[in-house]
């Protein structure tokens, strides 16, 4: 991806070097899974998975592979789509770019978001689960966790990538031999995980936008300096101790070292300025705050000169209208585009949650019951075709057995 000119009113460019994948307004399931399956080589396989999707947008309940052969065909259906996505040889990497090349013809993106899972299990065999503290439940759980690279629309955000986290543990040669986990899969940190997928999805030669990440508690020097050398445009949010250096004029006696962005946005208290921005596109209409700018630059390493690139880049504080210290904080080479887009940006995040929440969960892209590694990516895969069809197609919530 090479970096793109942004502005608030950006023509979106159409993709080029690929075949058509612009769907018509109200696109059929039939249609959507032609362009889906068509690297699958057989017949039955294409068969199976537009079933498998039909079952995910039909079911009521838990989408599980017993009650999606209970509607579409029986018990000799329950185990030949059992094989399917357990043991079958197709590929998801090439459904996952077909989704992802159709998800952007139908609602071209403003940005990609990526965004953690979390999975609760009530037992230990399914492929990844842990127990461990989760923050954003404020408790212990037993559970997989996942991350996912969403398109993000003006009218819709759609799942087009998933990886699956996996502790050392995991490694080991019989769990990996008991969960099917490849040679080639590694033991990741959360945010290693995160990069990772966004850099898997960003070589399906997709349209060059921002990565909208929430990179607290990884490595944020090593995400940023990763991004920067391969020119993608991001807006990140980044923890208080993250260290820089200062480059904005109206802090000149910062001089060139390092210090945590609290600092450098308790010294930064005089350049804060009211901001109005559009909402996010669900339903809030407007919203505002005081936003802190400063230009800033990555740590050079020692002994040698900052890399080309790494010297140009803006923090952003946002706080409330009441003159305290920035709620959040946000670090973009964006530097020349208005902050209210910036902050625009910044709420696709709470966007895909509210997506992830209300519609793909209802599609079931949480119910994979297996243990199998392959399974549990095969399943993920065809509930992001049944999220993108529920949201980009001709079904309505209430044809999908539940209420909006």
């Amino acid at each position: 991806m090479s970096v793109v000119a942004l502005s608030p009113d950006q023509a979106q460019s159409p993709i080029t070097h690929e075949p058509s994948y612009a769907p018509s307004c109200k696109v059929s399931l039939t249609e959507m899974c032609s362009l889906l399956f068509a690297s699958l080589p057989r017949s039955d396989q294409r068969r199976k998975g537009m079933e498998y999707i039909r079952g995910l947008l039909e079911v009521r309940g838990r989408k599980s592979i017993r009650n999606i052969a209970t509607l579409v065909g029986g018990e000799a259906t329950e185990q030949s789509l059992h094989h399917f996505i357990s043991d079958s040889s197709w590929e998801w990497g090439p459904v996952r770019r077909a989704l992802a090349r159709y998800t952007v013809s139908a609602v071209p993106p403003q940005a990609w978001v990526v965004r953690p899972m979390v999975i609760p299990k009530a037992g230990r065999h399914s492929v990844g689960v842990e127990r461990r503290f989760f923050p954003e439940h404020g408790q212990m759980l037993n559970a997989q966790q996942a991350v996912g690279v969403w398109a993000v629309g003006e009218d819709a955000s759609v799942p087009v990538n998933w990886r699956l986290q996996l502790s050392p543990a995991w490694l080991a040669e019989e769990r990996r031999r008991r969960a099917s986990i490849p040679d080639d899969a590694s033991a990741e940190t959360l945010g290693e995980c995160a990069l990772r997928a966004y850099l898997e999805t960003a070589a399906w030669r997709l349209p060059s936008r921002p990565l909208v990440m929430d990179a607290r508690g990884g490595d944020i020097t090593s995400t940023v300096s990763q991004l920067l050398d391969r020119g993608m445009p991001m807006m990140l949010r980044v923890d208080d101790s993250l260290r820089l250096s200062v480059r904005d004029p109206a802090l000149k006696g910062f001089g060139a070292t390092p210090r945590p962005v609290r600092q450098i946005m308790n010294a930064s208290r005089g350049l804060q300025r009211p901001v109005v921005w559009p909402g996010d596109g669900a339903g809030t209409a407007r919203c505002s705050g005081l936003v802190t700018a400063v230009h800033v630059a990555l740590p050079a390493p020692a002994g040698r000169p900052a890399p080309r690139g790494h010297g140009d880049l803006l923090l952003l504080g946002l706080g409330n209208n009441d003159g305290r210290r920035p709620r959040e904080v946000w670090l973009t080479d964006l530097t020349s585009v208005p902050p209210a887009f910036l902050m625009r940006l910044r709420g696709m995040i709470p966007r895909v949650d509210q997506d992830l929440a209300r519609r793909a969960g209802q599609v079931g892209i949480r119910d994979f019951a297996g243990r199998s590694y392959r399974g549990w990516h095969r399943h993920v895969t065809l509930a992001s075709a049944a999220h993108a069809l529920a949201a980009l197609g001709d079904t309505d919530d209430a044809e999908l057995g539940y209420a909006s």
